[in-house]
């Protein structure tokens, strides 16, 4: 029986190896032989996820074709990963993907790291906050108050807890956007927002159009879906959205959904305007395409003199084109598992209908805490502290890169948490695989595109700052020397470094 349980094909292997590309060597550097270059960028791929484990790999002869190499060269290829452990073959199964014994399955998307390996290993893969206290113990404690009517029911809440629902319909009439609670669903994270409007509006095989780049971990939920992903590239630096793009794309394509960050973009930090916002709203509604608007990073302005754009919904009156998902993740605290749909009555209503075939509804607990918050002022006030902390994490952290990797060129957003880096010419595969031997932990920039987009950048949020920015940049600084010299293995041992 094959140990395989899916394949990558010649030429989506050959993309991918080939969107790798290094800092030219300089003098007295030697480039690695052909066969051991393949290997590493197999291993590089299988490491980063981007080729899953258990994929069975393309025959060499196919392989050979698709690369313009020689056999010979793919077969000792081939024949370094089994050594190493990356590979297994068997006569007539062919040669799939793994991993050595004892290593972590590489993830596909960006997953904090366990609280226990935060001690020698500075963490720049998450984008995420500790929680603002006080304000988290005081909503449990507001919460636990509120709860016991709740203990006297089944709990099963499928489209949220009625006050929270009329709550968040409350929030989006105040900025100007009519809304009724029968337009609200109440979500785990965002991520089950989208997971719910995909699986309802995006069955296998249809397109979805993307920002190219995106978030990643949406990128691999909509993947996973049997999604069919349509890229559109967004315009240099802080520009935020090609509008001709997206009208040929949603012209030619005709995707079934849309998925946008149109509030300090998810990784670039790019704010949409209100004349982009517009005509995105008209671009979609020509095509027949259903706009997702993700607003989990809204309410993080880093700049007291910004005035935001008005809401991607709010140009949609009609309530039949945008679909707008929310979060307490991002601007509150990872931990706050709690999301929410703003929709057209009869879409919450298919979307509840759903639900009952996947998690019946949200934690109570939650719900109540998160209700306290915006009942009580608390939620803007621990917003405020958040602000707070992600503008001075942006500010060390800004300043630290600059001092020591000067060649990596970025522009400063003015919200979010999330800084885009274009890395000097190295590759960001490599920077992740060696930054974590020296003790950081960064996403390369394909995580955040398709088929291996965006190999020359790095994103790095605002998750850290002071002393600890400072270290985080002097350790990407000696894995950025690590790349340009072409120095494999070991490498520099990790830091133990206590904030």
């Amino acid at each position: 029986m094959a140990q395989w349980t899916s394949a990558v094909g010649p030429a989506q292997l050959a993309r991918l190896l080939s969107s790798q590309q290094d800092r030219p060597a300089g003098p007295g550097t030697r480039r690695p032989p052909a066969y051991r270059a393949l290997a590493d960028g197999v291993r590089l791929l299988v490491l980063e996820g981007r080729v899953p484990v258990a994929a069975r790999l393309p025959a060499e002869r196919e392989l050979a074709l698709a690369l313009s190499v020689s056999r010979t060269t793919v077969a000792a290829a081939y024949e370094a990963l089994r050594t190493e452990g990356f590979l297994e073959s068997r006569r007539g199964a062919g040669s799939w993907t793994a991993v050595p014994a004892g290593n972590p399955l590489p993830a596909r998307g960006l997953e904090p790291l366990p609280p226990e390996a935060l001690g020698s290993m500075i963490d720049l893969g998450c984008a995420a906050l500790p929680a603002p206290e006080p304000w988290l113990t005081r909503a449990v404690q507001g919460a636990l108050e509120e709860l016991p009517p709740y203990a006297h029911t089944h709990g099963d809440y499928p489209a949220g807890l009625p006050a929270l629902r009329a709550m968040i319909a409350d929030r989006y009439t105040a900025r100007g956007i009519p809304t009724m609670p029968e337009q609200i669903m109440v979500t785990t994270g965002a991520m089950g927002a989208i997971d719910a409007i995909c699986h309802l509006f995006a069955g296998r095989g249809e397109r979805i159009a993307v920002e190219s780049p995106s978030y990643a971990n949406i990128l691999q939920l909509m993947r996973e879906t049997g999604a069919r992903l349509v890229p559109v590239a967004m315009a240099e630096g802080l520009k935020g959205w090609d509008m001709d793009r997206w009208r040929q794309v949603l012209r030619e394509a005709a995707p079934r959904l849309a998925y946008i960050v149109a509030d300090f973009h998810n990784p670039t930090g790019a704010l949409a305007d209100d004349d982009q916002r517009r005509q995105l709203v008209e671009a979609a509604r020509s095509a027949g395409t259903v706009l997702v608007a993700d607003e989990t990073m809204t309410e993080l302005r880093l700049e007291d003199d910004l005035d935001m754009p008005r809401p991607v919904c709010g140009f949609d009156p009609s309530g039949s084109t945008v679909i707008t998902v929310g979060s307490a993740s991002k601007a509150f605290w990872a931990g706050m598992r709690i999301g929410w749909v703003r929709a057209a009555p009869d879409v919450i209503r298919s979307l509840v209908a759903a639900r009952a075939y996947a998690d019946l509804g949200t934690p109570v607990l939650e719900q109540l805490a998160v209700n306290w918050l915006f009942g009580t002022g608390g939620w803007e006030q621990a917003v405020a502290l958040r602000r707070g902390q992600a503008r001075q994490n942006r500010e060390d952290l800004v300043a630290a890169v600059r001092r020591e990797l000067p060649t990596w060129e970025f522009e400063v957003p003015r919200g979010g948490l999330t800084l885009w880096v274009r890395s000097g010419g190295l590759s960001g595969s490599r920077l992740a695989e060696v930054g974590e031997r020296v003790g950081v932990r960064v996403p390369s920039g394909p995580r955040f595109g398709v088929d291996g987009a965006f190999e020359g950048y790095v994103r790095l949020p605002f998750t850290v700052g002071g002393a600890v920015a400072e270290e985080a940049a002097s350790r990407l600084a000696a894995a950025a020397r690590l790349v340009e010299s072409g120095a494999s293995g070991g490498g520099e041992a990790p830091r133990t470094f206590v904030a």
